[in-house]
């Protein structure tokens, strides 16, 4: 890792299991200034993963089964994607973009600015987050998302990447509080829609300024603060330390959502008993499992929830993999740096996320890093599960899945997140 910034990793080190107080659940609702988050819960931006064909595939993420009933994961196919769906009914109760960069955002080009704030109507409520060291820039960029219409405005402070610290982004600026609160000041005035801010507990042990930076932001008028709960050196590696989201939990009286090793609905309720936090924010295990924010809306309300079926993963990929091939054929005629969708690329880079935990899926990964096409990948797919579907094996998510590290697997694979 030393000398090329960090990378997500798609497994956990040792994950804990948390005992579970009798009746906690994640809140039904929290307000982030003028945006209701309902259900409480956050898909986290992460660069490379959350644009909006993912975002709009989790929002309806509960609708690719054979079962449309009530507690089903929902539909059959890509064009569920259509139907009118509630960020209630998805169980995602707020989209974040990928992180983007301040002074980027602020000198491209209209048509390359799109590949970035792009969303739909349906992706509401929808924040974008930015990421940068220029206060006025910053600010500039906040108005640029606001006039673009998003609900609100997050602040990157979490981004452990070399080259955004390098440039005293991300976490780099968590070596620098005044100058943080003169981003918080300039942003501020700059934009009416709620402001945000996500950070990590410190640059190291040594060097912990969550609950201060907690204050600040408080202080000067942001609407609430997501704490992923590592320092900077960390990484993705090693234990989240929930004890510090408690602590900036009883510092502040703004709403605080916690990430941080959130793998399942049983983590995000243990989370919100030991933090008090407000809301759950998830990041890679959305990509692992897309039904994520579904099962935590079912467990919320029953105490139990759906694990998907060898035929749902199926559909799952095929329909996400067809999604970037549709909105690939619709930006086709768009600036190159402004396209969007598939790519064989970006195909085989999310098959490392989709079959993590499938039984067999490093054979899939293998066969799909020789396709050379988006129609040849999908081809692969379709000759994976045709096996598989009619034995329905158990996949298992959310308790026993594989635990192989595919940071590797593929070139793509090495993303830069939040």
């Amino acid at each position: 890792m030393a000398g090329k910034g960090f990378t997500v990793k798609k497994d956990w080190d040792n994950p804990r299991e948390h005992p579970m107080p009798e009746g906690t659940r994640v809140p039904a609702e929290v307000r982030l200034g003028s945006v209701l988050v309902s259900p409480a819960t956050v898909l986290a931006p992460m660069a490379g993963v959350t644009d909006t064909v993912f975002r709009r595939f989790i929002r309806h993420a509960s609708l690719f089964t054979t079962d449309t009933g009530p507690g089903s994961n929902g539909g059959t196919d890509a064009d569920a994607i259509d139907q009118a769906v509630t960020n209630t009914q998805s169980g995602c109760g707020l989209l974040m973009t990928e992180f983007t960069s301040a002074d980027g955002l602020a000198r491209m080009r209209e048509s390359k600015r799109q590949r970035y704030l792009t969303f739909y109507d349906d992706e509401h409520p929808i924040g974008a987050q930015l990421f940068g060291a220029n206060p006025e820039t910053l600010a500039e960029a906040a108005r640029i998302v606001e006039d673009t219409g998003f609900d609100l405005v997050d602040l990157n402070l979490g981004c452990p990447a070399k080259r955004v610290v390098g440039s005293n982004g991300g976490s780099g600026l968590l070596r620098d509080l005044p100058r943080i609160g003169e981003i918080f000041r300039a942003v501020r005035k700059a934009v009416t829609i709620p402001f945000t801010v996500k950070f990590r507990v410190g640059w190291n042990e040594k060097q912990i300024v969550c609950v201060e930076l907690a204050r600040m932001a408080e202080a000067e008028g942001l609407n609430a603060v997501a704490l992923h709960a590592r320092t900077r050196e960390q990484g993705y590696s090693g234990q989240a330390q929930w004890e510090w989201i408690a602590q900036v939990k009883q510092a502040v009286g703004i709403p605080v959502i916690g990430n941080g090793d959130v793998r399942t609905p049983e983590d995000a309720a243990a989370m919100v008993a030991l933090t008090g936090c407000d809301a759950v924010m998830i990041g890679r295990a959305a990509p692992a499992n897309p039904w994520i924010f579904r099962q935590i809306a079912q467990y919320t309300a029953t105490g139990s929830y759906d694990r998907p079926s060898v035929e749902d993963r199926h559909r799952m990929i095929r329909a996400y993999f067809q999604l970037l091939l549709d909105e690939a054929e619709a930006t086709k005629d768009l600036p190159r740096d402004a396209r969007m969708g598939e790519t064989a690329g970006k195909m085989k880079q999310f098959a490392t996320w989709f079959t993590h935990g499938v039984p067999g899926g490093a054979k899939l990964r293998a066969a799909i890093y020789h396709a050379r096409t988006g129609p040849e990948v999908l081809a692969q797919v379709e000759l994976f599960f045709a096996d598989r579907v009619a034995e329905d094996v158990d996949f298992g998510l959310g308790s026993g899945v594989e635990t192989e590290d595919l940071t590797g697997t593929f070139p793509e694979a090495a993303l830069i997140c939040d």
